[in-house]
């Protein structure tokens, strides 16, 4: 067997595996990683991607970012920052596709098609576009479209293309996500009823359970500016724990548990036995500072080994762009076969 003939071989291997793997797809938005996308979607997705039979698809989605993230220099650090996190927090490369949005153009391609079939109703619908119009109703504006881009009005139409450019079986969500995996589903039957069987029409797995509040007891997001970022420095930890919003119970009197922000975070970091430890702290009687300095011990104690690995790919510029460009090329002998697929189901090719 001639070399060429080898890799001719091992090419057709690696792409008959890729094709017969079930493909698991998580995205997050190049605007910051929280401790609760570590808990809800990272944490889950690097779970999955263990099993052998499973091919783990994690990208960072950087268009999406740019919605909302128009500074050259700020959109380039937060790119950085979230592909360290996802490497700081355990990603394997060489077990996963991991890549940037913005690194593989049959995604964009495919959204431009896709444009064209899906309905705009599904769009005025979107949980993100009818939020900012109630935001604006609620302030009296005019223009309810006031501060809506193109970019917001269609998330769902960028999101759907890239769910199917891959051809993905299985998409883990949280439940104020399912939304837009459904408008996927929809469309990509959609383009079947007309083209022809072409595009998977992905399955929804909603993750349960307690979504991990920020600092003012509001779901933790980075547009209410309430989140705790992953890596901060100890000391920015320290602080913005101690910044969780809690009741103005005495010291000395039990603690309600059963509904309180903090035990949340102890289930998530800590041993059964530390919550159970805790829980009875709360019943005899126990001072917010003092449960938030154990909370942030445990905290900083998961993170301690992975902060080190995140510091380091921060400082290698060129290491994480060969992990990200290395993985872009794997993502595309997925994308761009089925793209070639969708156009010839459509007539342009």
């Amino acid at each position: 067997m001639s070399l060429l003939e080898f890799f001719v071989v091992q090419f057709k291997s690696r792409f008959v595996r890729l094709f017969r793997m079930k493909k698991v797809l998580t995205g997050i938005k190049a605007t910051g990683v929280h401790i609760g996308n570590w808990i809800g979607a990272i944490k889950p997705a690097l779970e999955m991607a263990e099993d052998p039979n499973v091919l783990g698809l994690y990208f960072i989605a950087d268009y999406h970012a740019l919605n909302s993230v128009q500074k050259r220099e700020d959109l380039s650090f937060r790119i950085k920052d979230v592909a360290a996190t996802w490497l700081g927090l355990g990603l394997d490369p060489s077990k996963t596709i991991f890549y940037k949005q913005s690194d593989v153009p049959e995604i964009m391609e495919l959204s431009t098609i896709l444009a064209a079939i899906m309905p705009k109703g599904l769009l005025n619908r979107a949980h993100a576009y009818k939020a900012k119009i109630q935001s604006n109703e609620e302030a009296g504006k005019a223009d309810l479209d006031d501060g809506v881009n193109m970019g917001l009005y269609t998330y769902p139409l960028l999101m759907t293309a890239d769910i199917l450019a891959f051809n993905a079986d299985l998409i883990p969500v949280g439940e104020d996500n399912a939304q837009h995996l459904e408008i996927a589903r929809d469309v990509a039957s959609k383009f079947n009823r007309l083209f022809g069987e072409t595009l998977k029409v992905p399955e929804i797995f909603v993750r349960k359970g307690k979504l991990l509040p920020g600092i003012d007891g509001r779901k933790m997001s980075a547009s209410y500016n309430n989140h705790i970022p992953v890596f901060l420095a100890e000391k920015k930890l320290r602080k913005m724990i101690m910044k969780i919003k809690t009741d103005s119970t005495p010291p000395e009197e039990p603690k309600k548990y059963d509904s309180n922000d903090l035990i949340t975070f102890f289930e998530e970091f800590s041993s059964l036995d530390k919550v159970k430890e805790m829980k009875s702290k709360y019943d005899k009687g126990i001072a917010w500072g003092e449960v938030k300095q154990e909370l942030f011990e445990e905290i900083n104690m998961s993170l301690k080994d992975k902060r080190e690995i995140y510091n380091h790919y921060m400082e290698d510029s060129a290491a994480l762009s060969k992990v990200l460009e290395e993985g872009a090329q794997k993502a595309r002998e997925i994308t761009s076969p089925l793209l070639a697929e969708v156009k010839k189901a459509i007539g342009v090719l």
